[in-house]
Parts: structure tokens; sequence; C-alpha cells
């Protein structure tokens, strides 16, 4: 905790340099990132937090984190000692960062952040806040460097390697084509990438440069013209050179990316969508330039996804069901011998019998083995300090996934571990579970939204007074991050409409802090399910093959028609994952999979 304060004083040191009263740490990187490589988890360094999303604000006197509910509980735990205050956002009482600077600053101070880890709607709209007071913005400075930040990683150097065609359904060629007919549609002809995941779509590549998502560091530019990938020379093998080349892609050293940009000609008109546009990027755009605003073609083009793809998911939820099962009999049979397991021997095995499914790649991110109250912290990491030892007892809350190389997974199961859980808890297990269901069988209009449906998984908790912090469900991509937009399902306004054939998770929850947490998640895609005079109706394909405990279930508190699809799921499970299995495992599956 000593060290933590240190940093922040070496930090303010910096601040006084130039000039600033305050600076914010975001969460993202120079991509904008949500996962981020080593050289960019400045918000972990300066604040001791990991949680994956929030921002410290560090002023002349005081320091503070905001993040959301997810992580309540944990960054409380992790700030403790620190002098950083946690302000929990969404709250009523919270003042926002715009808000708390205002009344912290006085007219003609200087808040300050690194503008390539700000996007520029977050920059956009932090500035006309603060011009109101008077107050100004400056994005010109990263302030970690060998002064504040002494050891700080560099610029990951792993190779990037080929998305072959047979795993990604589309040459790179032809979707740098289609994303050139895309900007024409909105009278725009340049695009600059400052998602790492993007680039890794359009361009069909992947890497190792963060952890759990198969990206690497490079930045990229579409116009009429060209297709210019902007990366490390050590990053590219001869062997994917020759196939970026022979796509028509430009290879650039990484660091001329914002000098290119800002020597663009005068008849560019770049496409800057403000979420996903870092502000240095902006900037660097000559005044000559007209700017298109609009949601990043990439963006959309990503989430839908094509029948390879859709193929190669279907597949991996199909191994990684096996993975699953092959666990929970191994987990189920070590409690049983009184064996010592812990949530972190948990995460440990359960990667291994990941590994020996065919395109294992790795986990898509860090496994959440949450027992008993653990449950209820909602990003919980378990490690060797904080891990319990799991018993033949209580409930065990597991949220996991593997990347695959023709597939990403993301998954959730809460389970009973002696087959008895209390009334309150199968209550609670049981409402989610109907908001899950209510989900899965949504019957909706083209062009409805996220927004617009989330209320379906949260109303049989509302009734009842009980209600989740976290969004209902985050896109997915294929081999690519488990988090992806730019359509979601949560109670957050989001003008993208549900897109056909995108992937996207459905994990509605309920979390009692001290006692246990209920997360129920599959994912789900969009698809059409009938079409009148009124136009086309979407609702969802489950994708994910993995049974519910029927233990946790009060059956009285369901539907006929709940208990009817309940049913059905646990039946495809069997009937799809039995032929992959040995004779013994799946008789257990059978036992598992029983009409309630």
């Amino acid at each position: 905790m000593e060290e933590i304060k240190n940093r922040i004083e070496r930090l303010r040191a910096a601040m006084k340099k130039y000039g600033f009263s305050a600076y914010l740490v975001p969460s993202a990187d120079a991509h904008l990132g949500e996962y981020t490589p080593e050289k960019w988890k400045s918000r972990s360094w300066i604040s001791g937090f990991t949680g994956s999303a929030g921002t410290v604000v560090v002023t002349e006197k005081e320091a503070g984190l905001w993040t959301d509910s997810r992580y309540f509980l944990q960054a409380g735990q992790q700030l403790e000692g620190t002098g950083i205050q946690l302000f929990k956002e969404g709250l009523p009482e919270t003042p926002s960062i715009e808000q708390y600077l205002t009344k912290t600053l006085q007219a003609g101070q200087v808040v300050a952040c690194d503008g390539k880890c700000y996007s520029h709607g977050e920059a956009m709209a932090m500035e006309a806040h603060l011009d109101n007071f008077g107050i100004k913005f400056d994005v010109s400075e990263d302030l970690f460097g060998p002064d504040v930040w002494a050891d700080r990683p560099s610029l990951p150097k792993g190779e990037l390697f080929d998305q072959p065609v047979k795993y990604a359904g589309e040459s790179a060629k032809d979707k740098i084509n289609r994303v050139r007919e895309a900007l024409h549609s909105h009278g725009a002809n340049s695009y600059i990438i400052t998602m790492i995941d993007e680039l890794a779509w359009v361009f069909n590549v992947r890497g190792r440069d963060v952890e759990c998502n198969p990206v690497g560091v490079a930045y990229g530019f579409i116009n009429d013209d060209k297709a210019v990938l902007f990366v490390l020379n050590e990053k590219i093998p001869q062997s994917l050179r020759t196939i970026l080349e022979g796509q028509g892609i430009e290879i650039r050293p990484y660091e001329e990316a914002y000098e290119f940009v800002s020597k663009l000609p005068k008849e560019s008109k770049v496409f800057v969508d403000g979420a996903r546009t870092n502000e240095a990027f902006f900037r660097a755009v000559p005044k000559e330039c007209r700017i298109v605003s609009g949601v990043s073609p990439i963006a959309l083009m990503k989430a839908v996804k094509n029948e390879t793809e859709l193929n190669g998911v279907r597949a991996a939820m199909k191994r990684d069901g096996v993975a699953l099962t092959r666990f929970f009999m191994w987990l189920e049979s070590a409690l049983d011998k009184g064996e010592k397991v812990t949530e972190v021997d948990i995460d440990r095995v359960l990667a291994d019998f990941r590994a020996k499914q065919d395109l294992y790649y790795g986990d898509s991110f860090d496994t959440i083995a949450g027992y008993n109250d653990h449950g209820a912290i909602v990003h919980y990491r378990a490690n060797d300090e904080s891990a319990y030892e799991v018993k033949k007892s209580g409930t065990l809350l597991l949220d996991s996934g593997g990347q695959y190389y023709d597939g990403t997974t993301d998954i959730t199961r809460t389970v009973s571990l002696d087959g008895h859980p209390s009334p309150e808890i199968k209550s609670d297990y049981t409402l989610v579970m109907k908001g899950h269901i209510a989900i899965a069988t949504a019957k909706f209009i083209e062009g409805t939204r996220g927004n617009q449906i989330d209320i379906l998984a949260r109303k049989p908790l509302w009734d009842n007074g009980l209600h989740y912090g976290h969004g209902t469900g985050h896109g997915v991509g294929c081999f690519l991050n488990v988090h992806e937009g730019p359509q979601n399902i949560r109670m957050d306004n989001n003008p993208t409409e549900m897109l056909l054939n995108s992937i996207t998770s459905n994990e509605p929850g309920v979390y009692r802090g001290g006692k246990w947490g209920i997360r129920i998640e599959n994912l789900v895609r969009c698809q059409v399910v009938d079409e009148t005079e009124f136009g086309r109706f979407f609702g969802f394909e489950t994708l994910t093959l993995f049974y519910f405990d029927n233990n946790m279930i009060e059956k009285s508190m369901l539907t006929a028609d709940e208990i009817a699809w309940y049913n059905a799921y646990q039946a495809r499970v069997y009937e799809t994952l039995s032929p992959m299995l040995e004779p013994h495992e799946a008789a257990w599956l059978k036992e598992k999979t029983k009409a309630i």
C-alpha cells in the first residue's frame, strides 16, 4: 500500500511539471481495448485495482477510483490502505467524474490525460463539460514515463499469425473491399483503425499480445487506394508478410501511424466512430479533411458472423461442452473422495480439460470460480492467498470460456455441491432462470435494440425486489475478444439494434454479499423466427451446450412453457454431447439432464 502511495506522489510530481491539476487514468490502452497489454495497465499499476473497468482520477491532494457494481466488493478490498477513495458508479449519491472535477477544481486549472487512451467521444464530452466551468482539458501527455513508472513494460513483440479463410470464412481482401463500400455509403473514403480486434478481423491476423484475447498490437488504415498495417517489424514473419501483401495490405512501422494520419490529403473524408477512434488520432487528422461520424463499419461487420464462423462456433461449443462434462465429473469425484480442491485448482483443472480438445488456443478470459460468498463478487479471480477450499456443500459459481481457432465460448453455471440447496438459494436461482429463459425465447421485431429486451431478464427479479448491476448480454467474437460490440443487452441506451447472426451472451444473475452469487449464462445467435405482414421477427438460437443443475430449480415457480423449454434444452445437451463421450460419461450426463 505504501508503494501505491509513492506511485501517486511521483505522478503528482509529473503533473506539477506540466501544470496539470488533475490527471485521468482510464482502463483503456492506446487501442481503446478493455483487456490491455502490460505496457498500458497504468490504472492497475497506479491503484492496485485489477478489475477490467474503472478510471482513476488523481488531483493535487486526492485520488479516486470510479468503477461499476461488478467491482464494488473487489475494489473496496484492493484499495484499502492506498488512500484512493472508491466512487461507486450508478449510485444516486455518487458524483460523475465530471461533477467531481468541476467541484474540486477552479476556472483556469487543467485536467489532463493521455489522448491515445481516451476515445474521441469521451474526450469531447469531458472537454465540453469542463469548458462550461472554465477548466481546460489537455490530452497531449502520457505521464507514465521513466520518472513515474521506471520499469514500465515495452510494446509486446510477439509475432502475429494468419487466421485462414477456412476459419474466417472470408479473405482479408474481400473484407477490405466491403469496408470501402460501407465508407462510401456514408460519404466517407478513409478509416483509421484504432482497436486491435477490428484490425485482427479485417486483416485476418491474430496474436498473443493480450491475455486471453488472440489479438496483436498494431494500427490500421483503409481508404480507396490502400490498406495499411502499422506494426513493429519483428512482429511480422516472412510467411505472414507474403500473405498480407498478397491481400493488398501495405506494412509500415508502428510508430509512423500518427504522422501518416497527420499527412492525409485534404480530400480525405475520414470516418470517425467516437467510441472506437482515440482522441490522439482524431486530433492528428488535418483540419482540411472532412469528418464523417457514425458506428464503425468494421464493428458492425465483425459482429455479424458468416456461416463458416457460425459453424465453427457450434463445433467449438460441442467440444467445450465435452470438456465441461469431464471437469464436473472430476470435481464431483474429488469432493466425494474428500480430496482438497481450491478455487485455484478449479481454474487449473478446467483449463487442462479444455486444452485436450481439438483446436484449443487458451482461455477466453480469467476463470471466475466463486465458492459460496465469493460467488457474490461478480468478477472474482481466485489466487493462492484468497482462494477458498471447495467443500461438498454450498454453491459454486463458475464463469469460464475457451478460445478455439474456430470459435470463442463463454459460459456460467451455478451448481449445488451437495444437491441440497436451501429454499432461498433455489428461489434466487429459479428467478434468474426465468429471466434467462425469457431472453432465450424472446421474439421481437427487426430493429429492436438490446436495451428494449433487457427488461425480460430483470422482471422476475424486480417483481421480487431483486436486481443485478451488470449487463444481461455482451457481444462475443469468433476467435476474437470475448467482449465485443456494438450490440448488447443491458439497461443503458444503445442505438445499435440486435444484429442478425450476431452472437450475444444471455447472463442474468443475482448476488447476495457474504452469502452467494448466482449467474446463468449461455451464448445465443440472433436469428429470424417469423415473418408476417408487419415485418420480420427475430429471436435467438442458444449455442452453448452444457446442463443446468436440476437440484437448483424450484419447479413450482416455473410456468409450463418455461418447464418445456428447460427440459428441451437439457435433452438437446445430452443428445448432442453423448456421442462424443465415453459410455460412463454419457451415463453420468444422462442423469444430470433428466427432465424435471
